[in-house]
């Protein structure tokens, strides 16, 4: 499918582009910017800013919609924590945010590098901020409380589409295990904001869209992200549909009316994408709501 005139931009100029990059290989990290393909990356690398992936470039599930290798992955590496701080340092970060690839060979599913790479970044940054962005550690709620107790300023599990397509989309995923991770994780800290995100585009109907965005705030989830699918390569699951600006417009109002307290909706949203602005706008909101339902604030 040809793209529309709305997902065709021009790209960014200037050097910080490559000195972003320069930067990021010179500690030895990865970024999903760029193992995922996100049509982000150019601004997002200008703007001196990047997500890292932590626990190597391979993944050890193959979702058909991501470009992140798949394959045999070796141990992590216990000094990436420290690379990855002290390059959020040098980048002059005060928003850092992190993800990994899923690792279902290790025992925590590396929820023990999370909680590491959010203390040596407090460590390095004052007045820093930390999202991290995590896999489903295959329902484990002990390593989800090892993340949690590392104290990240906002949790994000992306539920990233409806359930019917799981088994189309993300094969080696459960929609009711990603839910019950963002449950348990409201029930263990309500003051940690949650975040997740859909992406739309993948063969879905607007009541399965309606019904998923309920499932993810009746989970405690308050900020959500809804994003355009692009198909990284012919081999992975092809385009259904390009969905108008509008109709995003239209999710985002829809999101905002369930009770959401902070929605990003249009055709280049990552669940990554402006994450510290976002932050600023709900992070009050949520810390007064976690306050109702009794949390710490």
């Amino acid at each position: 499918m040809r793209k529309p005139a709305w997902l065709k931009r021009s790209l960014p100029s200037g050097p910080v582009y490559g000195e972003t990059r320069a930067l990021l290989d010179a500690f030895g990290l990865h970024t999903v910017c760029q193992e995922a393909q996100c049509p982000n990356r150019f601004e997002c690398f200008s703007k001196k800013t990047a997500t890292f992936l932590i626990m190597g470039p391979k993944c050890t599930r193959n979702c058909r919609f991501c470009s992140v290798d798949s394959g045999p992955a070796g141990p992590p590496d216990p000094e990436e924590p420290v690379r990855v701080a002290r390059a959020a340092r040098d980048m002059g970060l005060r928003y850092v945010v992190v993800t990994s690839v899923t690792r279902d060979d290790l025992p925590d599913g590396g929820a023990h590098l999370f909680a590491g790479t959010i203390r040596e970044i407090r460590s390095r940054i004052d007045q820093v901020h930390v999202e991290v962005l995590i896999p489903d550690f295959k329902g484990d709620e002990s390593s989800l409380v090892i993340v949690l107790d590392a104290q990240p300023d906002v949790l994000n599990h992306n539920i990233e589409t409806v359930p019917r397509l799981y088994g189309l989309v993300r094969p080696e995923a459960d929609y009711q295990r990603s839910l019950t991770l963002l449950s348990s994780a409201h029930n263990h800290n309500a003051s940690i904001p949650l975040k997740s995100g859909i992406m739309l585009g993948v063969g879905e109907k607007p009541v399965e869209i309606r019904e998923t965005l309920q499932d993810v705030h009746d989970s405690g989830c308050r900020i959500v992200t809804i994003g355009q699918y692009l198909q990284p390569s012919r081999y992975h699951l092809p385009v259904d549909r390009f969905v108008h600006p509008e109709e995003f417009e239209g999710w985002r109002k829809t999101a905002l009316e369930m009770g959401f307290k902070q929605v990003f909706s249009g055709p280049f949203v990552r669940s990554s994408y402006n994450a510290g602005e976002m932050y600023s706008a709900i992070s009050s909101k949520t810390r007064l709501e976690a306050a109702e339902y009794g949390g710490p604030t």
